[in-house]
């Protein structure tokens, strides 16, 4: 079915037959309210009477009387000019299209969006409401000024008792006419309304007459309290008919204290009060949802009743100017009963204003709340609103605003609820404006009203002019609803509103956009301002995710791009396979939260795929200048769906609105070892078509084992030491000069620091590792880069190490530098040159990590490798020991350790398992002993361990929690005297448990790269000795067997500790053995699978089996076929079939929507051939006619 947001194909131009269509071009709900008021009784009827209300009766005199003549017309004028400004806009939106109901809120709405259009919406609803309840009561005073009783009692016509609760009993029992009224639909408003514009009209005719007909006249005033509760002297007003004196005495400004409040009247004021009751050109437009033609209606008649209104309140102006003094103008705002020729005529007039106006406002307000209802803005609340007669009257509404007008009738008095309501009316009056000039800016091709009488200027000027109305009026209900108009916009953004209705902001930010993007001229860049604009290609994003998150950090405020191949070719298809694919894209987007593009292509390769989105990616001066690429290695693919809590869906496997739930719109990830989309050659060639194209390349890896914190968009916190490491090392020229100064590196720094800069990663440190050449001087290079660094404004830590150490040829070294590219070395050179370069980096990573326990291997000293030079008992050996105990206590104030315990970019590796024992030799040369059997999982390593007496020496205690000052103090001491008093015996270093000496033959192990007195080597979990038994090294800590083993992760199957290989899934663990199909219990390791509805774990084919639909012809399981993903399911009579099986019933011709004789002809529910079909027609027919 066709929508607001449906393409323009959708929609059929020439409807099939047997289709009809509705006749007001929009297909309603069901007991839709019928069309079917006019022009006159629907648009200009109830805009003249609110336009005219209590004002024309009873506020003539005053503003003629203050003002003048000549300031009444001009505040007339102005008054009038603002509203015909809003009513151009109303016009051109009311032409631009189908108008349905709710008036204002349907063309605010579907404008300006759900939550500006909610809000105002409300807004006018209440606006209306109070409007309702302030004409109740001003009736309800008109009708006590005549018919009440005084405190002398009743006398005459003043028999009805006066008081608050009468004054509540009348405003009800009107209220309850109004309503019944209201509630029996807009035919019997429309009539009553009618009966109440002829009795209106000729109140009006037998005023104007009566200026004519009616001769001169001193006509006697009430007197006026004075001051001290005494009573001026009574005044006499004068009709003098036509007089040219009078006019001139009533052409200028007079203003004088109100007798009715006592305040002092000014031009704001008085201003304020013939505004107040002008603002009714809303009552026809609210009846939209009620009109024959509301796109013809509303135009048309809100002009005319603009206009009929303008033309008597002009008449009347000069008519009183001419023949009313200014004391009878003043002191008596109802002298037109005074110089009528029927008094009574006039109040039948003033009650039926009030009256009229109640009911526009009454029947208005429930037609926005019913249309605020339908759209489910406010949920529950407005729940009852939403019923309807058979007929289409929304009588739930009508009851619903009843009720809230009694309410407010309760306040009693509503003087200050009348500035309340004109501010709402005008918020809403100026955002129709807005809405206006919002599509007239946006240049939208759709927005072409009938109606061209407006511009863009029109629609600014009645913003601007309602916008200051509002505080002339008053200030503090101004500002009170613009932020009521906010907070009501935050709530529902917050609750979320329907997406289908078109908003206007998009419009208007893509003509911004397009415009800004002409003026982003590429010939100006400039190096200065570069930032990173990343095209990442991605396969599957199930197995990307976190790859996804780390590109979205990279980008720095610039082009982020997702970018996705399918494989085929378009002239093979039906039907473009791409174009459905972006909405689950761009749900991906929103779902993962990170701010990026989505640009899919079709192609019969991977790489042609690449080269179309490296080239048409972007607009403008916005493109991509870097592609971002995953490692192409034999790593099998996670589901991280699986374990996202971004990425959780619903039991049912839906989300909100019955929309699919997201895992389901993307393949499962490759299986291990099942063939893959993009061949190494095609990998390689893709990375060489960038460089081409003069592209940087960003190649990831082991993204996934990246912490989610580092991933997150909040800050990463500083609870464990991490680092950025940075190789500015160009592997096609190693040695080709100072490497970090290049092109290469100095990408790589920008990107690390850019890095850096997010939140996440604020607390990492910048580390760069600077390789050295075999004949370049230690030193020299630090130097160097330290002075870039500085220009560069990059604080980082440099440390140097030599280039290809333990892993080039001598022969290698000498050979000239230059390009290795260039210099003809085959693959031997460039696969030596590769190891080398991991080595190198593999070796810095995992120095001072702590890594497994015991001696290194291949190492045959006692020692780290870094001190395995070193003779124990020398000062070298106590200096480095104290180095490497202040560089491990720095680094818990903040400041870099000078071995750390983890790399920022490598995951945590299970400690090797291996163990050996021998004696500790005074020169560090015991021999490792033959490796002991070991369990079969990986981990921990046992300890060197040796027997021996401790000598005894001075003892410098060290206190559990010392400052670092206090510390560093002490070791420098216990330095000093390590000095001046040598060890008599043995000695081979400082304990790392306690911090003092270990002295002699057989007194201490070494374990975890340092050495221990035999009492201090103990489990750090139960305290028990670890001399000559296995140990397990964790984070530099060693535990033993049973302690380590209750650290492990358990299976979530059968409970036991995991010590294999841990097989991850849906954020719980399993034995690989464990992890298993609860249908055929065939192992699921490497294997792709699913979960149902409650979690449980399914192969692919038994979830087919279980949960995919049946062929109504054969009971199968309609499946993918083998070696394909997607399954072919034919939906025909709300049936399905396999596609073999959609044949005809008679013939068994296999149908199809392809052939011209091959379609599904349906008849009774069978599913027929175009033939069979019509051989059954006739047979029919036949039967038909042999019967009649």
């Amino acid at each position: 079915m066709a929508s607001e947001n449906s393409p323009l194909l959708a929609y059929r131009l020439l409807g099939e037959e047997g289709v009809s269509f509705p006749a007001n071009g929009a297909g309603g709900p069901a007991g839709a309210p019928a069309r079917k008021l006019s022009t006159f009784l629907g648009v200009v009827v109830p805009t003249v009477l609110s336009m005219f209300s209590i004002v024309v009766f009873l506020r003539i005199g005053f503003v003629v009387g203050h003002a003048g003549l000549l300031q009444a017309l001009a505040m007339l004028l102005v008054a009038y000019v603002i509203l015909a400004l809003t009513v151009l806009s109303v016009c051109a939106i009311a032409t631009n299209g189908a108008v349905r109901g709710g008036g204002a809120y349907f063309m605010i709405s579907r404008t300006l969006g759900p939550e500006v259009g909610g809000s105002i919406g409300l807004m006018f609803y209440l606006a209306n409401v109070c409007g309702c309840a302030v004409s109740l009561l001003g009736l309800v005073e008109a009708i006590l000024d005549v018919f009440g009783a005084d405190a002398s009692g009743s006398s005459g016509l003043r028999v009805l008792p006066q008081g608050y609760g009468w004054s509540l009993l009348y405003g009800s029992l009107l209220l309850g006419l109004v309503g019944g009224v209201c509630t029996l639909g807009a035919g019997l408003y429309a009539r009553a309304s009618f009966l109440t514009f002829l009795l209106v009209s000729g109140s009006l005719a037998s005023v104007l007459v009566s200026f004519v007909a009616v001769g001169p006249r001193d006509i006697p005033l009430a007197p006026r309290p004075g001051p001290n509760g005494s009573s001026l002297p009574p005044q006499v007003g004068h009709f003098t008919g036509f007089n040219s004196s009078t006019l001139k005495a009533n052409l200028d400004a007079g203003y004088a204290k109100d007798y009715t409040t006592g305040a002092m009247m000014t031009f704001a004021s008085v201003f304020a009060v013939l505004f107040n009751g002008c603002t009714g050109i809303m009552a026809g437009a609210n009846m939209s949802g009620e009109l024959k033609d509301p796109s013809r209606a509303i135009p048309l008649g809100t002009i005319v009743a603009v206009a009929y209104t303008f033309f008597i309140y002009i008449l009347l102006f000069f008519l009183s100017s001419f023949t009313c003094d200014r004391v009878l103008l003043q002191e008596d705002y109802g002298f037109f009963r005074a110089i009528s020729l029927w008094p009574p005529l006039v109040l039948v007039g003033i009650y039926a204003t009030s009256l009229s106006a109640s009911m526009s406002s009454l029947i208005g307000a429930s037609r926005i709340l019913h249309a605020l209802a339908q759209d489910d803005l406010f949920g529950v609340v407005l729940a009852p609103a939403k019923v309807v007669s058979r007929g289409g009257n929304p009588w739930g509404a009508v009851l619903y605003s009843w009720a809230l007008v009694q309410l407010v009738l309760l306040a009693g008095k509503l003087n200050t609820l009348a500035a309340v309501v004109t501010v709402f009316y005008l918020v809403a009056y100026a955002a129709v404006d807005l809405s206006c000039l919002s599509l007239e800016w946006a240049s939208a091709p759709n927005f072409r009203p009938t109606f061209n009488l407006f511009s863009w200027h029109t629609c600014l000027l009645g913003v601007a002019s309602c916008l200051l109305m509002m505080f002339l009026i008053s200030p503090g209900a101004a500002g009170g609803s613009l932020l009521l108009m906010g907070l009501l916009s935050a709530l529902l953004t917050a609750r979320g509103g329907p997406s289908s209705w078109g908003y206007v902001s998009q419009a208007l930010l893509f003509h911004q956009v397009r415009k800004y993007l002409l003026r982003l001229d590429v010939r100006k860049d400039h190096v200065k301002f570069w930032r990173p604009q990343l095209l990442l290609l991605v396969g599957n994003p199930r197995g990307t995710l976190p790859l996804l998150r780390l590109a979205n950090q990279l980008k720095k405020g610039g082009l982020y791009v997702l970018g996705h191949v399918t494989l085929g070719d378009l002239d093979s298809l039906p039907s473009d396979p791409v174009q459905p694919q972006y909405g689950a894209w761009l749900s991906l987007v929103d779902r993962a939260q990170v701010k990026a593009f989505v640009d899919l292509t079709l192609s019969p390769s991977v790489r042609q795929g690449a080269q179309h989105l490296l080239r048409i990616s972007g607009l403008g001066g916005m493109k991509p200048n870097t592609l971002v690429l995953g490692f192409y290695d034999d790593a099998a693919p996670q589901d991280h769906f699986l374990t996202d809590p971004a990425f959780s869906e619903p039991t049912d496997g839906t989300q909100e609105a019955g929309a699919p739930a997201l895992s389901t719109l993307f393949p499962p990830p490759r299986a291990p070892g099942s063939p893959r989309a993009l061949s190494p050659q095609d990998y390689v060639a893709t990375v060489a078509d960038a460089l081409k194209m003069n592209k940087n390349v960003v190649l990831a890896r082991a993204c996934g084992a990246l912490p989610p914190e580092r991933l997150s968009r909040g800050s990463g916190g500083t609870s464990q030491l991490h680092h950025v490491d940075v190789w500015p090392l160009n592997l096609l020229r190693p040695r080709g000069g100072p490497g970090y100064v290049d092109v290469c590196g100095l990408f790589l720094l920008q990107m690390a620091t850019i890095l850096g800069m997010v939140p996440a990663w604020h607390s990492a440190r910048l580390r760069i590792f600077l390789c050295l050449g075999p004949r370049e001087a230690p030193g020299a290079a630090e130097g160097r880069l330290r002075a870039l660094l500085s220009q560069l404004r990059i604080r980082a830590e440099v440390r140097e190490v030599v280039w290809g150490e333990g892993a080039a040829s001598e022969e290698q070294e000498e050979e000239e530098e230059g390009d290795f590219v260039n210099g003809r070395r085959g693959d031997a050179e460039a696969e030596a040159l590769a190891c080398s370069a991991n080595a190198l980096v593999r070796a810095q990573q995992g120095r001072g990590r702590g890594g497994p326990g015991g001696p290194e291997e291949g190492d045959g000293e006692g020692f780290p490798p870094d001190r395995g030079g070193l003779r124990p008992g020398s000062l070298d050996a106590e200096i480095d020991s104290l180095t490497s105990m202040l560089a491990e206590l720095d680094g818990g104030r903040g400041h870099a350790p000078r071995r750390p315990d983890r790399q920022a970019y490598e995951p945590p590796e299970p400690p090797a398992y291996r163990s050996g024992s021998g004696p500790l030799r005074p020169n560090g040369g015991a021999l490792p002993p033959p490796p002991l059997p070991g369990p079969p999982y990986g981990g921990p390593t046992p300890a060197s361990y040796a027997t021996a007496s401790t000598p005894a020496g001075p003892a410098f205690p060290v206190p559990p929690s010392q400052p670092p000052e206090e510390e560093l103090e002490r070791l420098t001491k216990k330095l000093v005297h390590d000095m001046n008093h040598p060890p008599s015996g043995e000695y081979f270093g400082r304990c790392g448990g306690c911090g003092e000496d270990v002295v002699g033959d057989g007194a201490g192990v070494v374990a975890l790269d340092r050495v221990f007195h035999v009492a201090c080597f103990v489990c750090a979990a139960c305290r028990a000795q670890l001399r000559g038994q296995h140990f397990y090294a964790v984070d530099r800590r060693a535990y033993c067997e049973s302690c380590y083993v209750a650290t492990l992760e358990k299976c979530s199957t059968c409970s036991q500790p995991i010590l294999d290989r841990i097989l991850r899934a849906m954020g719980k663990a399993y034995h690989p053995g464990c992890f298993t199909c609860v249908v055929c219990h065939r192992g699921l390791d490497g294997i792709p699978f699913t979960v149902d509805a409650t979690s449980q774990i399914h192969c692919i084919e038994d979830f087919h089996r279980k949960f995919a639909p049946r062929c109504s012809v054969c009971g199968g399981a309609i499946m993918p076929e083998p070696g394909q993903e997607e399954t072919v399911r034919i939906v025909a009579l709300d049936r399905s079939f396999h596609v073999g099986c959609y044949k005809c019933e008679e013939c068994g011709l296999l149908l199809s929507s392809e052939g011209e004789c091959q379609g599904c002809y349906p008849l009774d529910g069978h599913i027929l051939c175009k033939a069979c079909s019509a051989w059954r027609i006739q047979e029919l027919s036949a039967t038909v006619t042999t019967d009649c």
